[in-house]
């Protein structure tokens, strides 16, 4: 029954997302055929942590659009500072800080999916 709960959800065996797009849970998951569409195979330990990839993915893809809305605030922050010391340092620190966050979730997000393709 729980196992049925999964895989109401999800519709493509495959789909063919663009780099901007999220992924899907069961992204990295065999589909199997079914006369109602298609359906995830949840067949081993292994798939588990297929999801779980999967999931890591996608927060990282969250953080990594989170990063570019504090970018977009520092720099408003750095542009509307009108050459105060204090105010011009806290937005340059902010981005700094936001950019190397955006390089990490982007570098993480590389590296998870490589992981789930080797482990798939």
């Amino acid at each position: 029954m729980s196992l049925q709960l999964f895989t109401e959800f999800s519709v493509a065996c495959k789909s063919n997302g663009n780099f901007l797009s999220f992924p899907t849970w069961y992204k990295y998951l065999d589909s199997v055929q079914t006369n109602q569409g298609c359906s995830p195979s949840l067949t081993s330990l292994s798939s588990v942590w297929l999801i779980v990839m999967a999931i890591i993915e996608i927060l990282l893809r969250v953080a990594a659009i989170v990063a570019v809305g504090v970018i977009i605030y520092a720099g408003i922050g750095y542009i509307t500072s009108q050459g105060e010391p204090e105010k011009t340092a806290k937005s340059k620190n902010m981005l700094i800080n936001a950019l190397v966050g955006l390089a990490i979730a982007v570098s993480a997000t590389a590296i998870v999916s490589f992981l789930a393709g080797r482990f798939k």
